[in-house]
């Protein structure tokens, strides 16, 4: 048995065999300073991955870690559930200050738990709360999280099926340039919504990523984005943008669909919006 395997030892024994990543990267690492990563062994690694996107400026970047330590220093709260704190209240001044008021968006914020699919469990059950409908169209490739009203608006067959039980309550229908020949999409959608025959209910929502990450880098382009929150807007039905993976920046502005001249109904944040990787 070598070190390395002696190592690992302890995650092949007491955790459990759900585990995806480390039988891509076998080694244990211990430390992290920008974009890299060591081992025990002190073998140095490129870190390309960044948490599944979380990390956004690096491991332990300075500023940020200076102000965790402050933070913790000084007794900050750690857990408060939906209490006022102090360090809730800065964020929030920030954040419109800075996001919102600049983009003339009046959307309120909903701190639900700190993963992506927590966010999109959220805006699911809130949008059938406030229309009364149950369905939501979602897309080809689309990926929105692991939980079970995450996965049922999921396209990847295989993550479908660790759900373990029938998904529902959702409709499927091509993304941007999923359908050849440049065949319309979204008429082929606007035509299911119109027909009462078609077998598709009218939706409380529709879920969209405007950059499939996780369903091969898909790119909506800008039209199709704006054509798709036009049809939305027809059908009184709510447009989610899950903005887990491709906003906070990464495509450019603070949020991906800036460029298209949409304002979505709801919006899903997560990753990389505490900075450091640490849940809020």
């Amino acid at each position: 048995m070598t070190p390395q395997t002696q190592n690992l030892g302890a995650f092949a024994r007491v955790e459990s065999k759900v585990r995806s990543y480390i039988h891509a990267f076998p080694t244990c690492f211990t430390k992290a300073r920008g974009s890299r990563l060591w081992d025990e062994a002190g073998n140095e690694y490129v870190d390309f991955f960044s948490g599944a996107g979380v990390l956004n400026y690096g491991h332990s970047h300075p500023v940020l870690k200076q102000a965790l330590l402050d933070y913790i220093q000084k007794d900050g709260i750690a857990h408060s559930l939906d209490m006022a704190t102090a360090a809730k209240r800065t964020f929030l001044e920030r954040f419109e200050a800075l996001i919102l008021k600049p983009r003339g968006l009046d959307y309120v914020v909903q701190f639900p738990g700190p993963t992506g699919t927590n966010a999109v469990e959220a805006a699911l059950k809130l949008a059938r709360k406030f229309t009364g409908r149950e369905s939501i169209i979602s897309f080809t490739n689309a990926f929105h999280g692991m939980t079970l009203g995450a996965l049922s608006v999921t396209g990847n067959a295989f993550k479908r099926a660790g759900a373990g039980v029938p998904l529902s309550h959702a409709n499927v229908m091509p993304y941007c340039s999923y359908i050849p020949n440049d065949l319309d999409s979204l008429e082929f959608m606007r035509q299911m919504l119109s027909d009462t025959s078609s077998g598709v209910d009218l939706p409380a929502a529709i879920i969209v990523e405007t950059v499939q990450a996780e369903g091969g880098i898909n790119v909506a382009s800008y039209p199709w984005l704006k054509r798709l929150a036009a049809v939305a807007k027809e059908f009184r039905v709510l447009l989610i943008v899950d903005d887990i993976q491709v906003g906070n920046g990464r495509t450019g502005p603070f949020f991906s669909f800036e460029p298209a001249g949409i304002e979505p109904d709801i919006v899903c944040l997560s990753k990389s919006l505490s900075g450091s990787g640490q849940p809020f």
